[in-house]
């Protein structure tokens, strides 16, 4: 899983560096401001793509005494410095090209066919990142069982979302670029060119507030998919001696890792030795069923059973061959 995340940021990397060289050329002959932004975003993307790399290979370290549930959530942060990026390097760069190219006065501009070139060109490059993430949230959703559209926002992978919005505001800023070239080549107003700059920075300023949400979220301590909550407090239902599951809490921890903590009632005829032994079989089975649960911890609440028959059983870092699904 880390090496499908790591593949799609390589990929946009690699994309963002030529096409941040090819709209610097065309944007420093044309004049245009939509393509002087259009650069900007494309270096930004490439910054904050190197971000992601880095907070992808931090978040698979392994556990240590320092940090006992491991790193998962650092690619979280690295991600959300990648969502500043967006809004200061992107958008806020683009909305102060856009209000410049406006107060500018007249510009006949120029290079209008290197323009459109490096605008197709860029489109393309684009496009094959886009297909990337794009193909990485499908196989994501159909591990879950979620529709796409749902993935987006609810994978704890946000890597590669964040690769998927930046390609999808790219296109769509490349589209508006274009357009503002056009007109400002078909009326000789470069009113066009710093409007299109102007909605290209609105564009990158609402994705970076969304994936800046969702990190936050993330980073702060998120609940898991509420179909596992409900999945794991069902299977510790079903054991014989279980009276009650009085609560189940869950925590992600990163891409493909919860933490579970469960609080049950038990029979008061069971002794010790048996409620240590449920305990156990409760946490292994857990784990085999829910592969992405990492951290299992269970209380057995004292209310209703003597000191000597109360214990609580908690289960480590419980790696599991099948663990390579998203866990929300």
């Amino acid at each position: 899983m880390a090496e499908e995340s790591t593949s799609t940021v390589v990929v946009a990397i690699l994309a963002n560096i030529g096409i941040a060289l090819a709209k610097s050329v065309a944007g420093a002959l044309s004049g245009s401001a939509a393509m002087i932004s259009e650069a900007a975003h494309s270096f930004a993307d490439t910054t904050n793509e190197c971000l992601l790399l880095v907070g992808v290979k931090r978040s698979n370290r392994p556990t240590d005494e320092r940090h006992p549930f491991g790193y998962g959530r650092e690619r979280y942060f690295w991600t959300l410095l990648c969502a500043v990026g967006i809004f200061v390097g992107g958008g806020v760069f683009s909305l102060i090209q856009g209000v410049g190219e406006l107060r500018g006065g007249a510009d006949e501009g120029g290079h209008f066919t290197l323009t459109y070139i490096v605008l197709a060109v860029s489109f393309v490059l684009e496009s094959v990142s886009w297909l990337q993430a794009r193909s990485q949230l499908r196989e994501d959703a159909e591990r879950t069982d979620r529709a796409m559209r749902h993935q987006i926002f609810e994978t704890s992978d946000p890597a590669v979302t964040t690769v998927f919005f930046e390609d999808t505001a790219a296109l769509a800023g490349l589209l508006l670029a274009a357009t503002g070239v056009g007109l400002h080549q078909l009326t000789g107003s470069n009113v066009w060119d710093g409007t299109a700059s102007l909605a290209i920075g609105v564009l990158l300023i609402f994705v970076a507030v969304v994936l800046a949400r969702e990190n936050r979220s993330l980073i702060i301590g998120e609940a898991a998919d509420p179909r596992l909550q409900r999945g794991v407090a069902d299977q510790l239902a079903s054991y014989d001696g279980v009276d009650a599951v009085d609560e189940v809490l869950t925590s992600v921890l990163g891409r493909a890792e919860v933490l579970v903590a469960a609080r049950i009632d038990l029979d008061d005829d069971l002794t010790a030795a048996q409620v240590e032994e449920l305990a156990r079989r409760m946490e292994r089975d857990v784990m085999q069923e829910h592969p992405t649960v990492r951290h299992f911890f269970l209380d057995v609440t004292a209310d209703r059973t003597t000191p000597a028959d109360t214990t609580a059983a908690s289960g480590t870092t419980g790696q599991s061959p099948q663990a390579d699904a998203p866990n929300r």
